[in-house]
């Protein structure tokens, strides 16, 4: 007969650990291709906490507002025509260094030239149409966050974070 132990892990270690948390939108051709559920899913197997999600379809002042950086440049107008042009899925994202982790899932901007098993890697073809944006600084994040989250994010604790963190 042989014993079996289970040993109960601690979420203490995580008290001086700073979470972050990041902006991730599945952009109008990644909705009509039906990524969603592919999407959704990459980050939660990755060990990321979702904490706000809701699908919409962008106002002109509010992708303006989230391309505020772009507005000088050439591709601007045409950016902002494509995000509105249907609903988007806005998600937000909590974890260990979430912003980073979700860039490196998600892979370079251009899908023929993203590393295969990141999102775009595996499903995109082109630079414009490459299916998913995501916060690329906490700065970024917050403004994001905020813009598209204005009635705020979920607090749970969620009972896998003592299987996901050391």
């Amino acid at each position: 007969l042989r014993e079996h132990y289970c040993i109960i892990a601690s979420n203490k270690h995580l008290e001086s650990t700073t979470m972050e948390r990041t902006y991730i939108m599945i952009k109008p051709d990644g909705v009509q291709r039906g990524l969603i559920a592919e999407i959704l899913g990459r980050f939660e197997r990755k060990g990321l906490k979702l904490v706000g999600l809701k699908s919409v379809v962008p106002s002109q002042e509010t992708a303006e507002a989230h391309y505020e950086v772009h507005n000088e440049r050439p591709f601007y107008p045409g950016l902002i025509k494509f995000v509105t042009s249907g609903p988007v899925v806005c998600m937000a994202w909590s974890g260990k260094d979430a912003i980073t982790v979700a860039r490196t899932l998600i892979g370079s901007t251009n899908g023929r030239e993203a590393s295969p098993g990141t999102i775009r890697g595996d499903f995109g073809m082109d630079m414009g149409f490459n299916m998913i944006h995501g916060s690329d600084a906490a700065e970024t994040a917050a403004f994001e966050l905020g813009l598209w989250f204005p009635e705020g994010l979920m607090e749970w604790d969620q009972t896998i974070t003592a299987w996901v963190y050391e």
